[in-house]
């Protein structure tokens, strides 16, 4: 979604870790863009996130499919106005095994579906500590979408939160695989890079949609369809 001089390369951070520059582009983005808007409105909507300890993630979220909270997940917005959670839409979990496939390659596309989308909105004071993707009780790859600013990706091991750990630039339209010996990999956005958004997006600040499969049984009522318009 860049006009580079030198187009960026798809690069492999970690084993099992790849990063594929300018996966959306410009007419995907935006009706992804255009489905996260209606996603964020209430009921089970975009909401502030409190940690068991007293702590505020700065990074605003709704959750599809199923509602994730510190540290596990339900299917209401059990933090929130405790409505029912949104259902995934067959085309983003379809969009999901798509992008496994082409990072990771086709044998680690997932048997089962992807059912749980978590979508972060990243002003430009957000950040999001090392942490590792863990509460599922599936193995299968995390896909993270970026749209809008560029951030700092910091992509560590999955021993701690310490080094050694990559710094990664996604820009809007990267995706960013992870699975295998890299799943529970620590990770974080330590900044946001304000005011690098495409123009043409209409966003300002960052939306992160992160795929992962549960693993935790059928999955609340799921729609079908293409993607929005």
């Amino acid at each position: 979604m860049h006009a580079e001089l030198f187009p960026r390369d798809r690069a492999q951070v970690a084993p099992g870790a790849v990063h594929v520059p300018d996966w959306l582009d410009e007419s995907r983005g935006l009706r992804l863009l255009r489905a996260c808007r209606q996603w964020a409105r209430p009921p089970a909507g975009l909401r502030t996130v409190h940690t068991p300890g007293g702590g505020t993630m700065t990074a605003r979220q709704v959750c599809l499919g199923w509602h994730w909270y510190p540290y596990g997940y339900a299917r209401t917005a059990v933090d929130g106005d405790r409505a029912p959670v949104k259902p995934l839409p067959d085309w983003l979990a379809g969009l999901g095994r798509e992008a496994v496939g082409v990072a990771l390659g086709p044998e680690s596309v997932p048997s089962e579906p992807y059912d749980i989308a978590l979508i972060n909105f990243y002003d430009a004071d957000a950040r999001m500590g090392m942490h590792r993707d863990s509460d599922e009780k599936s193995a299968a790859p995390v896909v993270s979408l970026s749209l809008g600013d560029t951030c700092v990706f910091r992509f560590g091991n999955a021993e701690s939160r310490a080094r050694p750990y990559t710094d990664v630039e996604l820009r809007s339209g990267d995706l960013f695989v992870f699975g295998g010996p890299a799943r529970l990999a620590y990770h974080g956005v330590p900044r946001v890079l304000p005011g690098t958004a495409p123009p043409g997006l209409g966003l300002t600040g960052r939306l992160n949609i992160t795929l992962r499969v549960s693993g935790l049984g059928p999955a609340p009522e799921r729609i079908m369809g293409d993607s929005p318009s």
